[in-house]
């Protein structure tokens, strides 16, 4: 199983269609296709691997509109680089949901309020 953590804390998948999952190490310029899927789904192996929030990114600045989910090895503490990329949610396993549980992740939802650019412009 898995847990979907958005701006507002722990949710259920209530996603039917169909997805288009994506490897960390998917060469950027195999995403123009990508970009008429509902769902991509990027794979995160470890906390470690950035590699997603710029697959992330690139597909935001390539106009992608649809719905993108980070999955597998986020950390709370990556939740608000994970929005910043242009993801709309993350997907965790059960265990991590345990040791970093709901209230972890709601602190950290205020993704927009607490970047470079916000502190600047207030």
């Amino acid at each position: 199983m898995s847990i979907l953590v958005t701006d507002t804390g722990f949710a259920p998948d209530d996603w039917r269609g169909p997805i288009l999952d994506l490897a960390s190490d998917t060469d950027p310029d195999a995403l123009d296709g990508a970009t008429d899927a509902a769902l991509i789904r990027i794979a995160f192996p470890s906390s470690a691997d950035g590699r997603g929030f710029t697959l992330a990114r690139l597909l935001r600045l390539r106009g992608y509109r649809g719905r993108l989910r980070a999955a597998g090895h986020v950390l709370a503490d990556q939740y608000a680089m994970a929005r910043r990329a242009g993801f709309d949610e993350v997907e965790i396993p059960d265990d991590l949901a345990a040791r970093q549980p709901q209230a972890q992740w709601e602190f950290r939802a205020d993704w927009q309020a607490h970047d470079y650019q916000a502190r600047l412009r207030g």
